[in-house]
């Protein structure tokens, strides 16, 4: 079995058995390494990669987004969750359309931020 092979089964295999809270930090960790991707592809300019970076960041977002859980009396985090996912989905879009790297940067650090959040609980 080849490295890629293996890697890609234990990624299949960490997903199926993750808690919902690792899937979370599971999700922020892919959304901070495309993120990341796309800024290393802007600095050679190789623009296909940004975008196809960006957008499977913004595809993790917007995941984040859908899961959340407006119900049981969570709604206050919910809500605070929605409004900052709504923002960062809109920066890591601009940062796409302008091939902007502060975007970029302002983004991976935000969901870094949130990352650590969630590692803590």
């Amino acid at each position: 079995m080849s490295y890629a092979s293996a890697s890609k089964v234990y990624k299949k295999t960490q997903i199926e058995t993750a808690s919902p809270k690792q899937l979370v930090v599971l999700l922020y960790e892919g959304a901070i390494k495309y993120i990341r991707l796309a800024e290393l592809a802007l600095e050679k300019e190789d623009f296909t990669k940004v975008n196809t970076n960006l957008i499977k960041a913004q595809d993790i977002v917007t995941e984040l987004m859908v899961s959340l859980n407006h119900q049981n009396g969570e709604n206050a985090i919910a809500s605070e969750l929605q409004t900052l996912y709504s923002y960062v989905l809109n920066q890591l879009i601009q940062a796409n359309l302008k091939k902007d790297q502060n975007k970029m940067a302002e983004t991976r650090y935000l969901m870094s931020q949130l990352l650590e959040a969630w590692a803590s609980i």
